[in-house]
């Protein structure tokens, strides 16, 4: 139930996440800010130590043979991914044909879907206590919400009408499998290192605002608040 919960909150933010923005007074320029500040800090308090444990952990028990970056490996596997199909989008952007925009509006569409799926695999195949699931739970979400947004400005009508069901449907999908399927430590370890590259790029991309576009007290606050928050959370009770 409680994992549920957490879902459902990750669905409303992907289905309803530019609603939320148009019509919130705290105004698009610093909610943009704001999950752009917590995304970063959650890169560097939560993913690369996460991402560091991960490989210690995958390089004691998978293999006698495993070298020292296999999982880092996978991690530029994402980024490599995500910066070509970004590529690709700028490049059919100067073409023009309806049918070539549908076809990569799609293409990129179901990417996400699969981006998507494997964040809210992590998320919930990985048994977190309630508390930390919520706690992290809320940087996903306004990366979600990140990059709902960046979606919707790129092809609005489309987005409305399919991408976001689609990208809720990968949130969903995700969830099933984490509850439905025993957990493999080698996958969970694997999934990890590659979607944890993926963030790292579509938080780059998407949530370090432009100077035109940024609420800089907002970006900073929000930055170190979540980090001061994090770290003492790991301090006191070794989250």
């Amino acid at each position: 139930m409680a994992s549920f919960i957490v879902v459902l909150f990750f669905l409303i933010i992907q289905v309803f996440a530019n609603k939320v923005i148009s019509s919130s007074s705290l105004g698009k320029i610093k909610w943009m800010s704001l999950a752009g500040g917590i995304a970063v800090s959650y890169i560097f308090v939560y993913i690369l130590p996460s991402l560091h444990h991960e490989q210690d952990e995958f390089g004691d028990t998978a293999f006698e043979l495993a070298m020292e970056s296999e999982l880092y490996f996978f991690g530029l596997i994402g980024i490599v991914l995500f910066y070509t199909v970004n590529k690709l989008a700028e490049r059919h952007r100067h073409k023009r044909g309806a049918s070539v925009e549908d076809r990569f509006f799609f293409s990129q569409t179901l990417l996400f879907f699969v981006y998507n799926m494997l964040i809210s695999y992590i998320m919930f195949a990985s048994e977190q206590p309630l508390e930390q699931l919520v706690f992290y739970g809320t940087a996903v979400g306004l990366h979600f919400m990140a990059v709902a947004h960046d979606m919707f400005r790129e092809n609005n009508v489309k987005y409305r009408k399919y991408g976001r069901y689609m990208l809720a449907s990968g949130i969903l999908t995700g969830w099933l499998v984490a509850t439905l399927t025993p957990p493999s430590p080698i996958v969970l370890s694997i999934v990890f290192a590659f979607i944890s590259g993926a963030i790292m790029f579509n938080v780059i991309k998407n949530e370090l605002p432009s100077e035109d576009s940024a609420h800089l007290p907002t970006f900073v606050l929000s930055a170190f608040i979540y980090s001061a928050l994090t770290l003492m959370l790991k301090f006191f009770f070794d989250w």
